[in-house]
């Protein structure tokens, strides 16, 4: 079943928007750069960098250690975007550990939580739509301690099979590990129902929020589940910057994940004493000019709106799509309604790779990610090895979506197909 083409007008001012990110104005191979790989990383804009900026040419100096004004100003400052990191998702800020990436705070959950609950005989409930950042950790987990996995299938749309679900919750795991948004497909599960029942069965919920909490408003309250990641890197921040979210019941019995400083509370040869929530699991010196540029970077998303950039990447999609499944020889994966899915495209060219497609485009100055997205087991589902995947944000425009129409006809025609 075809798309049928959406023509909303985006909600946003996309020409302003765009003038405030400097790499935009670049070019590649002498062309306008059309930039389609947001799933992987946004770009950054101006306000970001400058936060960032300041903190390296007015106040640099070490976090929470200092009594001097330098010091007293960049905690502020860091402290300052735990807030507002909280406020964006509806927690409070003792339940906002800052880390790398998600991918650190999977491994973190895993390491400290995962450990201490999962033990012999014990499952655990993922899909094959998991980045493997929220797969591998847990797989390694089982077979060090001898427990088991249940990957969920989805059907031929890209939807998570809820009948398989329900039985794999019937078997009463311990933790349902499972993602808001498909990296691969840009398929949006239903996550406050899969929550909901997931609880019920007598669980403990991850959710890996990295490609939600850019696109769309998360409220960790209303979603209901007990632990939560992101990346900054794919909202506007710079890479580093990230967080995991955890109820304050969980993690105050947690044990830390990593040792050293600012993480103890006091210290002796015979016995070490933790600190408070969050700092206990921020050993050694955070990176807290990324934190700084994470707090910027939610500002700038609240300036322009989360439903206004959900409902722009959604326009595009619906524009892009069904001029996509027009061309002949093109293959589109993941749901066929807008209602599932958030702004990330995947595609196949019939006779090209993926990795020769995304070559090609980059002669067109269009910037697309080729390969399995750290998602093998979805590419084993749909039976391809990799997938071409356009993703957009707040700044692209229905003219980049029409550079890359123009980027596969001219793939097409390079290898005759």
């Amino acid at each position: 079943m075809a798309i049928a083409p959406v023509r909303a007008p985006s909600p946003l001012d996309v020409a302003r928007i765009r003038a405030d990110f400097p790499v935009l104005a670049r070019s590649v191979h002498g062309k306008p750069v059309v930039y389609l790989d947001n799933a992987a990383t946004s770009q950054k804009p101006a306000q970001v960098i400058d936060a960032m900026r300041q903190v390296f040419e007015e106040h640099n100096a070490n976090i929470h250690r200092g009594v001097y004004e330098f010091s007293e100003r960049t905690t502020a400052a860091f402290e300052g975007a735990r807030e507002k990191v909280a406020r964006f998702i509806n927690a409070r800020s003792r339940e906002v550990v800052f880390v790398r990436n998600a991918t650190e705070g999977v491994n973190l959950v895993a390491y400290t939580w995962g450990r201490e609950h999962i033990t012999s005989g014990d499952r655990i409930v993922s899909t094959v739509l998991e980045h493997h950042s929220n797969f591998v950790p847990w797989q390694q987990l089982v077979k060090d301690v001898g427990g088991a996995i249940d990957v969920i299938d989805i059907d031929d749309d890209g939807r998570l099979r809820r009948d398989q679900f329900t039985a794999a919750l019937a078997k009463r795991p311990k933790l349902v590990a499972i993602t808001y948004t498909s990296n691969g497909l840009g398929t949006v599960l239903p996550v406050r129902e899969l929550v909901a029942e997931a609880k019920a069965a007598g669980a403990t919920v991850l959710v890996d929020a990295a490609q939600a909490v850019p696109h769309q408003h998360v409220d960790v309250r209303e979603l209901g589940a007990d632990f939560l990641v992101f990346s900054g890197h794919k909202m506007l921040a710079p890479p580093g910057s990230g967080a995991v979210w955890g109820r304050a019941e969980l993690l105050e019995t947690m044990r830390p994940f990593l040792f050293g400083g600012d993480m103890i509370s006091s210290v002796t040869v015979e016995r070490t004493t933790w600190n408070e929530l969050p700092w206990k699991f921020e050993a050694g010196t955070s990176s807290y000019v990324d934190a700084i540029g994470l707090g910027a970077a939610v500002d700038y998303l609240e300036r322009v709106g989360m439903e206004k950039i959900h409902q722009h990447e959604l326009s595009l999609v619906g524009y892009l799509l069904p001029r996509l499944e027009e061309i002949p020889g093109v293959t589109v994966y993941g749901p066929k309604t807008l209602d599932d899915r958030v702004g990330v495209v995947s595609f196949n060219i019939e006779g090209i790779h993926p990795h020769d497609a995304a070559s090609i485009f980059d002669r067109e100055g269009v910037c697309v990610r080729a390969g399995h997205h750290c998602n093998q087991l979805l590419m084993t589902r749909l039976a391809v090895p990799a997938t071409t995947r356009a993703s957009f944000y707040l700044y692209n425009t229905p003219e980049e979506c029409d550079a890359l129409i123009r980027a596969v006809h001219s793939a097409k025609k390079i290898f005759g197909v």
